[in-house]
């Protein structure tokens, strides 16, 4: 299996930090943030790597990661998104590197308390399909919120005004190769973007998505707030970090 980090987009939500390097180079606690994703995945047995990221400090990241080795990852690359189209649109971009392997994909801004080693290894056993994790969360509606019966998702509503349930989904998906087709199958939302929440329920509509709910405190760090409670909670809980 291959790990993708989507660290792209232009983080306007966090300007004016954002003005002078990428969202994903920002401090938390006492690592930069892209840290985290890179630790989250060599924890569950990944060290063949992409970083998508796009902006005009993208050339940041080869400074600060060089070729990984240093991290403990065995291969990276690297693939820049022009403009800003969505998680899905940037996902497009690693196709060549996937090359037919199952990929976990984790968006550049996710950090945990504790690991995905299960869930990685359920999907390898799953091998087909697709794989979301859960949490539950007090602002569902900033997220995509899974509804549930009979301990199965029936449907995945992109930051729902009305949110069925508190269970969001988190920014960590597993995939087959079969993602891609579905990527190129997508239409601009509303936000004139390609949303990862279509990618997940073509899946759920196949039948092939399995999920599981994160154990341990997990957070983005996309907006002022959830940056400071990231910051708050690796300070004071600890977080998986390289």
């Amino acid at each position: 299996m291959k790990g993708v980090i989507l660290a792209g987009g232009t983080g306007s939500r966090l300007a004016p930090l954002t003005l002078v390097t990428n969202k994903h180079l920002l401090p938390v606690y006492d690592q930069p943030m892209v840290h985290y994703p890179i630790k989250c995945l060599l924890n569950a047995g990944i060290d063949d790597v992409l970083i998508v990221t796009g902006g005009e400090h993208a050339g940041d990241f080869l400074r600060l990661l060089k070729n990984g080795k240093h991290l403990g990852i065995r291969h990276l690359e690297y693939a820049y998104q022009e403009g800003s189209g969505g998680i899905a649109d940037a996902l497009k971009l690693a196709q060549d590197f996937a090359d037919g392997e199952p990929i976990c994909v984790i968006l550049g801004d996710n950090i945990i308390e504790g690991n995905i080693r299960t869930a990685a290894n359920n999907y390898r056993e799953q091998r087909t399909g697709a794989k979301i994790l859960l949490k539950q969360v007090p602002d569902p509606q900033r997220f995509g919120v899974a509804r549930i019966e009979d301990g199965k998702i029936v449907e995945i509503i992109e930051k729902p005004k009305n949110p069925p349930g508190d269970l969001a989904v988190t920014g960590i998906y597993f995939y087959d190769q079969s993602v891609f087709d579905i990527c190129a199958t997508l239409k601009p939302s509303g936000r004139g973007e390609l949303e990862i929440t279509d990618v997940n329920n073509a899946y759920l509509r196949a039948g092939t998505l399995t999920h599981e709910v994160l154990e341990g405190w997990w957070t983005d760090a996309g907006t002022f707030q959830s940056l400071f409670r990231a910051n708050r909670y690796v300070a004071e809980g600890g977080a998986n970090k390289l």
